[in-house]
């Protein structure tokens, strides 16, 4: 009885042939099993037909496990293969890993059985498939997201400190259905969004089309610009305030007006107020200047506070009274804008 070959080109001897050349022929044998988990590059620049010859080892495309396809394809290519092979003819059945390693450039690439349809494959995406016996079998196990067009994921994503890009200036979407909303944070600590590298953060709406924005600038001592579009702007539905600190009594007072623009100081002798630093045209400051208990306390203005008929109100002497200024920044002047005196304050 003559050798027979199995669907992977493998010789199946007879019983008493090949004497002398046994030895041979099943290191050949061996070799076709090392070819049926190995690696091959084949090149997609016109159709091609995998192989699978009988007792033989080379250039056998076919029998290989791991697929690269290569090169542009330059029109519809086909990765072809057949339903059989053998002596006598059997079912190919087999696994494949196929790398698509080509440039499309618009052209389609299809892996299949000849006769069939099989499957399209994506530039750049690997696939698990196999070779059914009648078609190839895209499993979905491995491929690339842009071959996947509703990827889901079974558990979180850890980019491992990567980045999620786009090209050619494209857009990154984070859409939630419905009344959903995009999460920040793991839920046990503050959530915290910034920018990449030394640069502004921008937040605004319709991607910057007819649009507001507040715009966090970058850098030491930056400012939080709140810009509105046309007619717009800028609302607050409850209280914005900013809140009363307190500056340090000394026989010469300094105040910050950009740290604290609503302030108080209680007087404990007679002092001079400092000119306000980090002043902003049109800013608003305010100020309480508290006796203490005993009273009779004088302060003494910088030449930057400007008064009406340049006379500076005579604070209360009582002990325990307040007096309110208020100023507004102009032309590197404090300008009042009221003052109450005489106040109850505790």
């Amino acid at each position: 009885m003559a050798s027979t070959y199995n669907s992977l080109g493998y010789q199946k001897m007879a019983t008493g042939e090949n004497a002398g050349t046994w030895g041979t022929k099943t290191n050949t044998t061996l070799d076709e099993i090392k070819e049926t988990f190995g690696y091959t590059s084949i090149a997609m620049t016109a159709d091609r037909t995998l192989t699978i010859p009988d007792g033989s080892t080379g250039t056998y495309d076919g029998r290989a496990f791991i697929i690269e396809l290569t090169g542009t394809l330059g029109g519809t290519r086909v990765l072809d293969i057949a339903v059989q092979a053998g002596d006598p003819a059997a079912n190919i059945e087999k696994p494949f890993i196929v790398y698509d390693n080509t440039t499309h450039s618009g052209d389609t690439l299809t892996f299949k059985v000849t006769g069939a349809t099989g499957f399209a494959l994506t530039e750049g995406s690997t696939y698990i498939c196999y070779h059914n016996g009648t078609d190839i079998i895209n499993t979905g196990l491995l491929s690339s997201v842009v071959a996947d067009t509703s990827p889901q994921l079974g558990g979180n994503l850890d980019v491992n400190s990567n980045s999620i890009v786009s090209t050619s200036n494209g857009n990154i979407p984070l859409a939630p259905n419905g009344t959903g909303e995009v999460l920040i944070g793991s839920g046990s600590a503050a959530g915290d969004i910034t920018s990449s590298g030394a640069y502004d953060l921008i937040i605004d709406t319709n991607t910057g089309t007819n649009a507001g924005n507040i715009t966090l600038s970058n850098g030491a001592n930056g400012d939080i610009s709140f810009t509105n579009n046309g007619t717009g702007n800028v609302v607050f539905n409850d209280a914005a305030y900013a809140p009363e600190t307190s500056l340090a009594d000394g026989a010469t007072i300094t105040w910050d007006a950009q740290a604290k623009p609503i302030t108080k100081v209680t007087l404990t002798d007679n002092r001079d107020l400092a000119a306000p630093t980090n002043g902003q045209a049109g800013q608003f400051i305010s100020i309480l200047v508290i006796q203490d208990a005993g009273g009779t306390n004088t302060l003494t203005w910088n030449a930057v506070f400007e008064f009406p008929s340049e006379t500076a109100p005579t604070l209360t002497s009582t002990g325990d009274l307040g007096d309110l200024f208020v100023f507004r920044y102009h032309n590197s002047k404090w300008l009042q804008v009221g003052a109450t005196l005489a106040l109850t304050v505790a």
